[in-house]
């Protein structure tokens, strides 16, 4: 018998007769069709739910923008932008009121920078070991500490600090204990799990072939970990950091039990002091009239500091793909 694509040649009592033959596919059945128009209509309806949740929070983000700064213009406009960012006193209840922000600024870029000096070596370090140095059986209860350190409650770290750190602080420097480097301290603590996360799953996307190349080329295992698997992660590894950064200008619960909440001026790192965040929980709650407006702005400018930090960071970015 011969074949070919099209026809096939067939014997049949001493003579040959031609078959003509075809690829057709078999015709789909009601049941098929149905099946393909439901897959078709869900694929439609999870479209627009993607798209409204995106969508929604946009809109939330301009909402919460509109708010902040039509309540925040009018009382700059009327108390002047460089009074309020460079005074240092902060007297709403005195007839004048001053509304100085200097000091609450000063404190938060001192607690937020102390913190991330702190914490944002150790939680990439303590990655760096998750990744290649931590034995199995090891990984499994550090991993999931890292994780329970993620979903410990502000005001828990900050009854912690106050019952542990501020004593500590206390009888070595005097005073009350609740200082600025009681806030750094509790604060490198609490950016560790965003890090620590964040890090080792930039360390785990770097292709393997990275290290093993580096180590066909005769590096040892530290060199090519830190020359080159940990600087391929570096995109990765530097937005933990900026969302550690985040986490500790953003915080306030813990913050608010262990700073001593003075707004003044902070002499050194045994001082006491307000952070922008603080400043606003404490008297938010009686706060009417310009004062309200007042606490409304500080809000503003510490949206205006995150926002600077994550422009920054996409710069950063931007720069490094381009190179």
């Amino acid at each position: 018998m011969y074949k070919n694509n099209n026809s096939s040649l067939l014997k049949k009592n001493n003579s040959y007769e031609y078959k003509e033959t075809t690829n057709k596919k078999p015709k789909k059945t009601g049941a098929s069709l149905y099946k393909k128009e439901k897959r078709a209509d869900l694929e439609f309806l999870m479209k627009y739910i993607f798209f409204f949740s995106a969508a929604l929070s946009v809109v939330s983000l301009c909402f919460i923008i509109y708010f902040i700064f039509s309540r925040s213009l009018p009382f700059l406009r009327d108390y002047g932008l460089l009074p309020f960012l460079s005074g240092e006193k902060w007297t709403p209840s005195n007839r004048p009121q001053e509304f100085g922000l200097l000091p609450m600024i000063v404190g938060s870029v001192i607690v937020t920078t102390g913190s991330v000096l702190i914490g944002a070596p150790v939680g990439i370090l303590t990655a760096v070991y998750l990744v290649d140095y931590c034995p199995p059986f090891l990984y499994r209860f550090l991993h999931s500490a890292v994780q329970l350190m993620a979903a410990i409650p502000s005001i828990v770290y900050g009854f912690f600090a106050l019952q542990f750190l501020v004593p500590i602080i206390r009888s070595i420097y005097g005073g009350t204990g609740m200082t600025a480097l009681t806030a750094i301290l509790l604060l490198a603590i609490m950016i560790l799990p965003t890090v620590i996360s964040l890090s080792e799953a930039a360390l785990l996307a770097v292709p393997k072939e990275y290290y093993a190349g580096s180590a066909a080329l005769g590096a040892d295992h530290e060199q090519s970990i830190f020359n080159v698997v940990l600087p391929a992660a570096r995109s990765g590894v530097l937005s933990s950091v900026v969302l550690g950064v985040g986490r500790a200008i953003g915080e306030t619960m813990a913050v608010v039990l262990i700073t001593g909440n003075q707004p003044l001026m902070p002499e050194s790192l045994t001082s006491g002091v307000r952070t922008l965040t603080t400043n606003i929980v404490l008297e938010m709650a009686y706060a009417t009239g310009r004062h309200r407006e007042a606490l409304i702005a500080t809000s503003a400018v510490l949206f205006i500091f995150i926002l600077m930090i994550n422009i920054g960071f996409i710069l950063m970015r931007t720069k490094e793909r381009s190179k």
